[in-house]
């Protein structure tokens, strides 16, 4: 693109005899929005109003006053809402233990975690725990970065999960 006698390159930089100078605003590329998933969307495909749902909770198995959730997609500021709104509505179905399985999920921001201890929150206030069962190496640094690895019980397989009791008495993972 020119302007002024200048050839402007895709990442709005101008080379000629004003390189150096950037292009005036109006003509400068915007760069495509992308999620963290990496292809190119628009705001409404990376959750945003009257876009698909971003992230899945359902639940998927029950055992007493146990529910194994699972959560499919990016835990973030758009998405942590969800997840947060979600969990407490099985809880407030009369779940006690909540099981999350994370298998499905391949990013969690701190937005995610503040979602994740609200509703640890709200389920030990009624003797209740909240469980993480299949999360990620990187997840799970940040669990441990941020001293949460002692507030939820982590485990590998869900059904070790289901199968705890109200504190962790099989071998939880590392």
């Amino acid at each position: 693109m020119r302007f002024g006698g200048d050839m402007m390159t895709d990442d709005g930089r101008t080379t000629g005899r004003g390189a150096g100078r950037a292009a005036p605003r109006h003509l400068r590329r915007s760069p495509d929005l992308r999620c963290r998933a990496g292809w190119p969307r628009t705001l409404r495909d990376c959750g945003g109003p009257g876009g698909e749902p971003p992230l899945e909770v359902e639940a998927v198995r029950t055992a007493g006053d146990t529910v194994l959730a699972e959560v499919r997609g990016e835990i973030d500021l758009q998405t942590a809402d969800l997840l947060r709104a979600r969990l407490i509505e099985l809880h407030s179905a009369g779940h006690r233990h909540l099981v999350v399985d994370f298998g499905a999920v391949p990013f969690c921001d701190a937005a995610g975690l503040g979602a994740l201890v609200a509703v640890h929150n709200r389920v030990a206030e009624s003797g209740g725990e909240v469980r993480l069962t299949r999360v990620r190496p990187a997840q799970r640094r940040l669990l441990r970065l941020t001293g949460l690895h002692r507030v939820f019980g982590m485990y590998d397989d869900p059904a070790v999960a289901m199968a705890a009791g109200a504190t962790p008495t099989a071998a939880p993972s590392t």
